[in-house]
């Protein structure tokens, strides 16, 4: 049994029209057949990915087909926000360009966990399949040949999964969000609003701003001193070493000084009570906070103060971190399993900022 999904708001990308290639000296769609999806089995669930054809035009919209099967005799539950279809709206796809890792310019977000109004469940047998959005969630300024998989970090239920790559010459075009965020202006003050903030909101964000500038300075004064494997570094960071921990000091000394002397704007527009608030890492210094982040204590685990310092170091300005895990148990885990990761992920630097319960 097959399903689609959809009815999610994509946030990932922007629908353009679709035109022929022509002559810009990509192969003709007649030189190759459509690339044929092969499946790569990863415990309970195989990944697979095709594509409709071998090339794209700068004014086509470039996607990828992504199915998702359960293999197992058990259902498999993931978040809507990495399964296929319009809920994906998470950098969830490998894509190189000749070989080389490019951008992903999508949203960064910090998510809720354990709604029962985000998880899907595959069931025994069953394939979830649905298209994913490649242009204006990744680079593709740049004319050439893109392999794509799609890939799944492991957790309690599924083992990390990787599907099949696909291979796609793309011809070169401009991102859309890019250039709109390219064409904002915001004041020389430190903090200022967007998105019909109303004043007891921009109280509220005034209050949570001064309580991250706290945070990422009182984060940066802990790392300034002598260097060791703390108990508070090591459950967030992982391995210790001198080069790791300068790495962490290097980002909290730019996430302190981009609160301290940075435009930052904050928009109110987003409503999502899944969402504590998410950015556009490469539109640095705009912070869109979201449904949940009302909700949040101003201070303390999952906190306003902690999610913009979380949001913060997303930007590729500051400290370009990712979402490699979600979660005070999944971040714990991930300096186990991955300490590289680790101090690449925005909530591993939330919490250790936020330092609740305190570790020393």
């Amino acid at each position: 049994m097959s399903k689609s999904l959809r009815g999610f708001k994509w946030l990932v990308g922007t629908v353009v029209g679709v035109s022929l290639l022509g002559a810009c000296g990509a192969p003709a769609d007649g030189d190759t057949a459509p690339t044929e999806a092969t499946e790569q089995a990863q415990g309970a669930l195989t990944a697979t990915v095709s594509v409709p054809k071998a090339s794209m035009a700068a004014s086509e919209t470039v996607t990828v087909q992504v199915t998702l099967t359960n293999t197992s005799s058990a259902p498999v539950s993931l978040y809507k926000w990495e399964v296929p279809g319009t809920g994906l709206t998470e950098g969830r796809l490998s894509v190189l360009r000749d070989g080389q890792a490019v951008d992903y310019t999508g949203a960064h977000y910090k998510r809720v966990l354990g709604r029962a109004e985000d998880v899907v469940t595959i069931a025994p047998g069953e394939s979830i399949s649905g298209p994913v959005v490649v242009s204006d969630a990744y680079d593709l300024s740049v004319t050439g040949t893109y392999a794509i998989r799609y890939e799944l970090e492991s957790r309690s239920s599924v083992t990390a999964l990787s599907s099949n790559e696909v291979s796609l010459f793309i011809e070169g075009r401009r991102n859309s969000r890019t250039d709109l965020e390219a064409q904002r202006q915001v004041t020389a003050q430190s903090l200022s609003y967007s998105g019909a903030c109303t004043s007891s909101e921009q109280s509220s964000i005034a209050t949570a701003f001064t309580g991250a500038q706290n945070y990422s300075n009182a984060a940066y004064n802990y790392l300034n001193g002598t260097p060791s494997a703390t108990t508070r570094y090591t459950t967030w960071f992982g391995t210790y070493s001198s080069a790791n921990w300068g790495t962490i000091k290097t980002h909290f000394n730019s996430i302190k000084n981009a609160f301290a002397s940075q435009a930052v704007v904050v928009d109110c527009s987003c409503n999502d009570s899944g969402t504590y608030a998410y950015v556009y890492a490469n539109a640095p210094y705009k912070i869109y906070v979201c449904g949940a982040f009302w909700s949040a204590p101003n201070t303390g685990t999952d906190s306003r103060a902690g999610t913009l310092v979380h949001e913060m170091s997303h930007f590729t300005v500051v400290a370009g971190t990712g979402d490699n895990a979600y979660g005070q148990t999944a971040a714990k885990a991930l300096a186990k399993s991955n300490p590289t990761k680790a101090r690449a992920n925005a909530d591993s630097h939330e919490y250790f900022a936020e330092n609740t319960p305190s570790l020393p």
